[in-house]
């Protein structure tokens, strides 16, 4: 399959060029930059020396780049993929958008949480979330993958709505991020002196991933869902951590719990599940494709915690991405994804 990478100088396009290489079934056709245009692209990621000779291109022609590809994937600031979506919609390629333009069914709440009006709102679009959508997924012409901290978020609580295990409007979602999830563009907040031996909380109560996560949640249980999410910034460069928490319903023994954990999961490659006391860590997904996922019962406040831990580049962007792709491809999910982590 020819693939392109529109926005290959970001983190997360970066990572999917990683990929894309050791992928047997794709074959990278073009790659592109606004700012780094006719750029060789190891002259920014030299790590990618001797395995890329190509240049970086402009968008100008996507009309051009989408008739060469099968898939194009998109690693553009939200508010962009949109005006690419609009330009192929007559073209037989299919999108992998790595932002937020796609990912919600209403785009009223995009336009509420992302503030930029949507200029493609009709557009057929499905959400990425592999494990949970794979069957929307397989045929669908755009797809908005899901984002890094929803996908370690609703992977670790889906299990428990989908049983209707859990009230809905009790969650509370504590999830810790490394660095690389704010993007390569240099921030005075992500500056060393600023981030080293420090540890914060950011967008309080605000931040974007709240009704992506109410959305699948939703789905899920057939019950609206109003959630609190916080998300804190780690000085370190790739990991999410969320913790999770609910109440369970009256009469949820542990036993259930776990049996549901096993009934959607137990076959997911993907997902590795530690079990009731089990502590996943960000440095046993590194690198990885894999969400470890444990969980603990409180049995004095009636609630469950759920511990979950991605690499934020591959699971929550590259990675998952490429398993959509896979998946819309008829290709075997683990296909250029079965790598073992990086460690330590």
């Amino acid at each position: 399959m020819k693939v392109s990478v529109l926005g290959a100088t970001g983190y997360a396009g970066a990572e999917l060029l990683r990929i894309l290489y050791s992928h047997p079934e794709a074959e990278v056709v073009h790659i592109t930059s606004e700012s780094h245009t006719g750029e060789p692209i190891a002259s920014l990621y030299p790590h990618l020396r001797g395995l890329y000779d190509m240049k970086l291109e402009s968008m100008k022609d996507i009309e051009a780049i989408g008739r060469d590809s099968d898939f194009v994937f998109i690693g553009l600031p939200h508010g962009h993929a949109m005006a690419v979506g609009k330009a192929l919609k007559d073209l037989p390629v299919r999108i992998i958008d790595l932002g937020a333009d796609y990912r919600f069914r209403d785009t009223s709440v995009y336009e509420a949480w992302y503030h930029v009006p949507h200029t493609d709102p009709e557009a057929p679009r499905v959400y990425g979330l592999a494990e949970l959508y794979r069957e929307e997924i397989r045929d669908a012409k755009i797809i908005g993958n899901a984002g890094c901290f929803t996908t370690a978020s609703i992977l670790a609580l889906a299990p428990l709505a989908r049983q209707h295990l859990i009230d809905v409007n009790t969650i509370i979602v504590d999830a810790k991020s490394g660095v690389s999830g704010a993007g390569r563009s240099p921030k005075q907040a992500n500056h060393f002196p600023e981030l080293y031996d420090n540890f914060r909380a950011y967008n309080v109560a605000h931040h974007r991933h709240t009704p992506e996560i109410e959305q699948a949640m939703e789905d899920l249980s057939g019950e609206k869902s109003v959630i609190n999410f916080t998300p804190h910034l780690v000085p370190m460069s790739r990991g999410i951590l969320a913790t999770c928490y609910a109440t369970l319903k009256e009469g949820v023994e542990p036993e259930l719990v776990d049996a549901a954990y096993e009934k959607i999961y137990g076959k997911e490659f993907f997902i590795r599940l530690l079990g009731r006391g089990g502590y996943p860590s960000t440095k046993e997904v590194r690198g990885s494709n894999f969400c470890d996922i444990g969980w603990h019962i409180d049995e004095r406040t009636h609630r469950v915690i759920v511990l979950s831990a991605i690499d934020n580049l591959v699971k929550g962007a590259a990675g998952q991405a490429v398993q959509n792709f896979n998946i819309a491809c008829g290709f075997d999910e683990k296909t250029g994804l079965d790598f073992v982590p990086m460690y330590p």
